[in-house]
Order: C-alpha cells, then structure tokens, then sequence
C-alpha cells in the first residue's frame, strides 16, 4: 500500500493512491488556503471511513441494511508529544437492530483496519534519501 505526498503550494498539498487524488490544506489560520481537510481531519477520515465500511459490511451480509449508515468520529488534541487520542466513533445504524446483531455490528467495527492500527503502537520508520548538493551556475 502507497501513497504519494507533494507539495502544490505553501502549506497545500497533493495526497495520491493509486488513481486518486485529493488535497490536504491548512484553514486561513494556520497559513492555508482551506481548500482541503487538514492532516488530522484526514486520519479521522479514514478512521471513520474504515469503521463504516465494517459496518455496511456486516449489514449488508445479514440482509438487515443495504444503505444509511453514518459515521461522526471525534478526538481531543493532546501533548508531550503532539498527537490526536480518545478517539471516539459513533456507528448511527439505518434499523433497530436486535441485541445479538447491536453486538455483532460493534465486534465488526473493532476489526477496521485504521482502528487495529491506531490501537496497537505501530513502528513508522522516518527515511531521508541522501541527496546531492546543487552546485550553482556561474
């Protein structure tokens, strides 16, 4: 899996996967243009994108629902270090559910991949090729 990050302008960017594209900005504030979600807004994003997909997934395999599901996650910017944490994710269902599918649907969510994946500490390895020096012209 692969995505690729280039700057566009000051602190506007291009995130590309695949054959897709779409644009992470910063509000007017923060030196942006706003003309994108900015990089915490993304991860929420995928987080919520992800717990929907398990649960449309579980629905839908059960013939309960075929459409409707809604998402809403929030999370509280912490410190030492920076981060976002005490995610919340709220799963609203299309149908009233039986206690027995109300459990299932919310053991199908806890297995999202974005969820497992903030959940667990993850190693992220930070590389910088080595680049060559510019020589100037003249």
């Amino acid at each position: 899996m692969e995505v690729r990050v280039t700057q566009k302008e000051g602190v506007q960017f291009s995130v590309n996967a695949r054959t897709h594209e779409l644009t992470s900005d910063q509000p007017a504030e923060n030196g942006g243009q706003d003309t994108g979600m900015t990089p915490p807004e993304l991860l929420l994003g995928a987080l919520g994108s992800c717990a929907a997909y398990y649960a449309v997934e579980y629905l839908r395999t059960r013939k309960l629902a075929e459409t409707g599901v809604r998402v809403q996650v929030t999370a509280e910017k912490l410190k030492q270090p920076a981060r976002l944490g005490n995610f919340v994710v709220t799963v609203n269902c299309p149908v009233s559910l039986s206690e027995a599918h109300n459990d299932g649907l919310l053991r199908a969510v806890h297995h999202c991949l974005i969820h497992n994946s903030l959940a667990s500490p993850a190693k992220i390895l930070v590389e910088m090729p080595a680049t060559k020096p510019v020589l100037a012209a003249g």
